[in-house]
């Protein structure tokens, strides 16, 4: 074979392959740049949820009117639970309060219908630790408006690799991991055994005990400064804040490790700056029950269901009837120290175990 010929052969098998290559990642499009469903891309792996999730704000067409934003907890309400609105969420892992301002605002820019948001916060994200330290979205706003940006991502191993992960379990209908995705943006999670949710629950409560919680907590003076930032951000715009219901057990560690008063001084803050916040976060029927729970701390997407269903009708006869309460100025003090006699009953049944 001469040196042209190979040359050329060279080139044509490196183009098929680039072409192939192409195909595959526009065809289960693992970065959602493209927004199109088959029945080979029903189920995606999570690579970087900020990333992805501000793509497809970027490149596709919306009408949304409504967002969403919280920590990888919120990412399992599904945004069909809220059936009068039109829901974006935008909820990803680890995120700290100081982001939900620039998440805010690059939403702002891309969908100009926006009526409402809807601010799930935890507490353990209201530490020094956790909210002191600044973030932002703008790498990856940065970084999705490069030049060739999708072109790049087309041809990528790495998005192959992902995207034949996609395929294989969207033809096998496999749910093995803690989080996955269908086209529509909604979260799910693979069921788990009582055996395995009990011990995740249990491996989940060390973690934060060793790394959120007792010493490793202090509450960041700065932090109501941070909730209004967001509640200016929102201007005249519906402003809904939430907490997150993560499990008796998990808040009955919370409590052992002494930071009862913190959880309240919080519930207080979100009070006065927002005038009224939807406490889910203390003992109650959902989150009693472990087998709500992935793992104590993040709860299944029939879970997040009823919250939404809980916000927007809260005297529906679905939702147990202790499952999240309005908390505004008139009844935070009645309401903490109902906190406060739940938790005390929750500790002692925990005991008797």
């Amino acid at each position: 074979m001469t040196d042209k010929k190979f040359a050329k052969t060279a080139l044509a098998v490196f183009l098929t392959l680039a072409a192939a290559t192409a195909g595959v990642n526009y065809w289960i499009d693992p970065l959602w740049h493209y927004g199109h469903a088959n029945a080979f891309n029903s189920i995606q792996k999570v690579t970087n949820e900020r990333e992805q999730k501000i793509a497809m704000l970027h490149y596709g067409p919306h009408d949304y009117n409504t967002l969403l934003i919280g920590s990888s907890r919120s990412t399992y309400i599904h945004p069909t639970a809220f059936e009068k609105w039109d829901v974006f969420n935008f909820s990803v892992a680890n995120l700290s309060i100081r982001e939900v301002h620039s998440f805010m605002s690059y939403s702002q820019s891309q969908l100009p219908d926006l009526e409402r948001y809807l601010i799930g916060v935890d507490f353990f994200k209201s530490s020094e630790k956790e909210a002191g330290v600044p973030r932002a979205l703008t790498n990856y706003k940065k970084k999705i408006e490069q030049p060739f940006y999708r072109t790049k991502n087309l041809l990528s191993l790495d998005s192959l690799d992902i995207s034949i992960q996609n395929f294989t379990k969207s033809v096998t209908g496999t749910v093995d991991e803690d989080r996955l995705y269908n086209r529509e943006g909604e979260a799910f999670a693979n069921r788990l055994t009582k055996e395995e949710v009990e011990e995740s629950t249990s491996l989940k409560i060390e973690r934060f005990e060793e790394e959120f919680y007792g010493s490793n907590y202090t509450y960041y003076k700065d932090y109501p400064m941070i909730l209004q930032k967001i509640k200016d951000a929102a201007g005249t715009d519906e402003l809904i804040v939430y907490t997150t219901p993560i499990s008796t057990d998990l808040f009955v560690a919370l409590v052992d490790s002494g930071l009862l008063d913190d959880y309240e001084h919080w519930i207080r803050d979100l009070v006065t700056v927002y005038g009224g916040v939807w406490n889910f976060m203390y003992p109650n029927e959902i989150t009693n029950d472990i087998m709500n729970y992935i793992d104590g701390h993040h709860f299944y997407p029939e879970i997040g269901t009823l919250l939404a269903k809980k916000i927007q009708h809260p005297n529906s006869a679905e939702i147990p009837e202790d499952f999240g309460i309005y908390v505004t100025a008139d009844n935070v003090e009645e309401h903490l120290k109902e906190v406060r006699r739940l938790a005390k009953q929750a500790r002692l049944e925990s005991k008797n175990k």
